[in-house]
């Protein structure tokens, strides 16, 4: 038997399809950089957006999902009620505060790119995560093709 919580996931919404996927994109990401042991090196972040994502994101709240991820929250336990003062910190500060404790440099306008008609081959959705560390531009080991797979 199929429960609803089978069919339904928790986000953050207005748009779980635009925020749920992109979120824990970003918290994988994240975890990724921890493992590898880059994370305490990163001095800045960004995150472009292709398809839907980035031709709805900033009405659907992609770009809010994605700062959370990055800051390794997860859409099922992120205290909902904190969100609005996280992303005015990072909008005031320009900064992110990774799970870890460190602050990278982070600005809304330049952190996240929206190509409203820009598609990668592999998959018409899909979210790259670049890191840079030191003055050195290193794209992510994660591009994430259909934030649908993630949800």
């Amino acid at each position: 038997m199929i429960s609803v919580f089978d069919m339904f996931k928790i986000g953050i919404g207005p748009s779980s399809s635009h925020t749920v996927g992109p979120m824990k994109a970003g918290k994988i990401f994240m975890q990724n950089l921890t493992d590898s042991g880059l994370v305490t090196q990163i001095d800045e972040l960004r995150a472009e957006l292709f398809g839907s994502l980035g031709q709805t994101g900033k009405g659907h709240g992609t770009g809010k999902a994605v700062i959370l991820g990055l800051m390794g929250e997860d859409p099922e336990t992120v205290d909902t009620d904190s969100i609005d003062g996280i992303l005015e910190h990072v909008s005031k500060d320009e900064t992110l505060t990774l799970h870890c404790g460190k602050v990278v440099k982070f600005t809304r306008e330049q952190g996240i790119t929206y190509h409203r008609r820009k598609t990668l081959p592999a998959h018409a959705n899909a979210m790259t995560y670049t890191l840079i560390v030191k003055m050195s531009v290193f794209s992510s080991a994660l591009t994430i093709l259909s934030a649908a797979a993630l949800s």
